[in-house]
């Protein structure tokens, strides 16, 4: 198993940053009589929990070998642990081998069909696969499971859009900001349905909402580097682009831009963006995609 992580990293290319948002365990115990109170041996073996905690906290940082190890420990140690099966689908997930990614998720999803981590990385593989009937059909689970949870809201409006149903994906998303206030990923995914859509100036005014914080995620710059290249305004494209981008990216992606405005001109309305490969390398439509789920946390 290691090994196959070990070469799917190498292949896989540019792996996105996950961004794990780990609950601070604060651990607080009220002792009654002095007497009760146990030390802690610097020996003790760490419990099956803490484990997962490290595993989640190297999968994050990158560390592919120190978290499939741990993942595969949690899972020796405890075969029908869903923490453990969902985290080695996190590891496989996060360096692009979706295929196996997605036998861990469902193992785990059969262990547990009320846990919605193994559910959420299923519909991450089935966007991947280009697959977004299987995706809207597990996002929508997934909200029977946890009503109105953004994760699922962002998930299911970026299957709606990538499936070409914009006005269904930016009513989800609006109803889900409407529950949610100010979440980064529903704001960065309707800005990006409108720009799809064909109204790039309201997109771009609702993805500079998003990037004016400094800690904005990159799917908001390149997104709005889209609605700006969009709309003829190709330097402050390049500029937002160069942030994350190599130059001959930016390049590639402004040669983009005015291919999709061409296109806009002759048909003499605007027109949703189309769908067909740009050149190599381009990034042109980065959804928000949920983030892979703490799996010691159900």
């Amino acid at each position: 198993m290691k090994s196959s992580i070990q070469r799917a990293a190498r292949f896989a290319g540019l792996v996105s940053t996950i961004a794990l948002v780990l609950a601070a365990a604060g651990c607080t115990t009220t002792v009654r009589q002095v007497t009760e109170t146990r030390p802690v041996l610097r020996n003790s073996a760490p419990s099956t929990m803490s484990e997962l905690r490290i595993a989640d906290t190297a999968l994050e940082s990158g560390n592919f070998d120190l978290a499939t190890s741990l993942y595969e420990k949690a899972v020796q140690a405890d075969p029908k642990s869903v923490p453990g099966m969902t985290g080695l689908g996190n590891t496989l997930y996060s360096v692009g081998d979706y295929t196996r990614a997605g036998v861990y998720y469902r193992r785990a999803s059969e262990l547990d069909a009320k846990a919605t981590p193994p559910l959420i990385g299923l519909a991450r593989v089935a966007i991947h696969q280009r697959r977004f009937a299987d995706a809207i059909a597990i996002y929508r689970r997934v909200l029977t499971l946890k009503p109105n949870d953004p994760l699922a809201c962002a998930g299911l409006g970026a299957a709606l859009d990538l499936s070409g149903d914009h006005a269904h994906a930016q009513a989800l998303l609006r109803e889900a900001l409407n529950a949610n206030p100010g979440d980064p990923m529903l704001s960065v995914n309707l800005g990006l349905s409108l720009t799809l859509a064909g109204d790039p100036r309201q997109g771009a005014n609702v993805l500079l909402d998003v990037t004016r914080f400094p800690a904005a995620p990159p799917q908001a710059r390149q997104n709005l580097a889209l609605a700006y290249g969009l709309l003829g305004n190709e330097d402050a494209a390049a500029a937002i682009l160069s942030r994350d981008l190599p130059k001959a990216s930016v390049q590639d992606n402004l040669r983009y831009y005015e291919l999709q405005r061409a296109r806009e001109g002759q048909a003499g309305q605007p027109a949703p963006v189309t769908r067909a490969q740009p050149a190599k390398g381009v990034d042109v439509s980065t959804v928000a995609m949920p983030k892979v789920q703490t799996a010691s946390v159900k």
